[in-house]
């Protein structure tokens, strides 16, 4: 029994194996796998009863199942964000010695999930479930910048802002957009400043964000690049955490 999953499995894999290349013929699979292809041919027809493997009818070559989509998004949908970002976060903030705070949106607001506090004695205080507009602050404006152009649009029809404020706005999401990260300082609370990078799950939807944030006079000019690069990889960490492909 064992032999025969191992043996399934690797064809799952071969069929995975190449973004280009989407079907395999059963010679190609035996060739791969050193296995006759009687043996294919009956784990394929295995595969093939519990969905996970599909044959193309006019070629007759294989590909992967789309029960393999179903299983995935499942995964997906049961994966806790705070469970899966705690550990980086508590990390990062060990690094950095700095207050992290992992946001999510929530509708035209982002809200605060998750927090691991800075061990310093001078820190930012924030709450779990402080819900702000997703138009101020970093990390919001993180979220913000990688949402669908409408579905911004909407948020600045729902928030009532003026041409001039969306102008600016958009201006800022321009650069968020290329430079892979938001700062901002004192849009708040006065003193303090936050640096924070967007967080993606699959097909690159922006899910959250994780942010850095400190009292202004630690954001020096010289300490800032160092803080972007630890939370953009904090980011990115959490991002193949919680179910962003490569």
């Amino acid at each position: 029994m064992i032999q025969a999953i191992d043996r399934a499995m690797h064809i799952i894999q071969i069929l995975i194996s190449n973004p280009h290349k989407r079907e395999w013929g059963i010679t190609e699979l035996a060739e791969q796998t050193d296995l006759a292809v009687s043996t294919i041919h009956r784990l394929l027809s295995s595969l093939m009863e519990h969905g996970l493997v599909m044959q193309n009818p006019g070629t007759k070559y294989y590909r992967v199942g789309f029960l393999w989509m179903q299983i995935g998004l499942q995964v997906l949908d049961s994966i806790d964000f705070r469970t899966a970002a705690r550990p980086i976060m508590e990390n990062l903030a060990m690094d950095v010695e700095e207050s992290i705070y992992l946001n999510i949106q929530d509708g035209s607001h982002g809200i605060t999930i998750e927090i691991v506090d800075s061990p310093q004695k001078v820190r930012i205080a924030e709450t779990l479930g402080t819900r702000i507009p997703l138009t101020i602050g970093a990390p919001n404006k993180a979220i913000l910048s990688f949402l669908k152009e409408d579905e911004r649009d909407q948020i600045f029809n729902k928030q009532e802002l003026p041409v001039e404020k969306r102008e600016e706005l958009r201006l800022q999401i321009a650069e968020i957009t290329s430079a892979g990260y938001a700062i901002s300082e004192g849009e708040r609370t006065k003193g303090t400043a936050s640096v924070s990078a967007p967080v993606f799950g699959y097909a690159d939807k922006v899910l959250a964000s994780v942010s850095i944030n400190a009292p202004s006079f630690r954001f020096t000019k010289d300490r800032l690049p160092l803080l972007i690069e630890k939370v953009k990889y904090a980011a990115q960490e959490i991002s193949l955490k919680i179910g962003k492909f490569h």
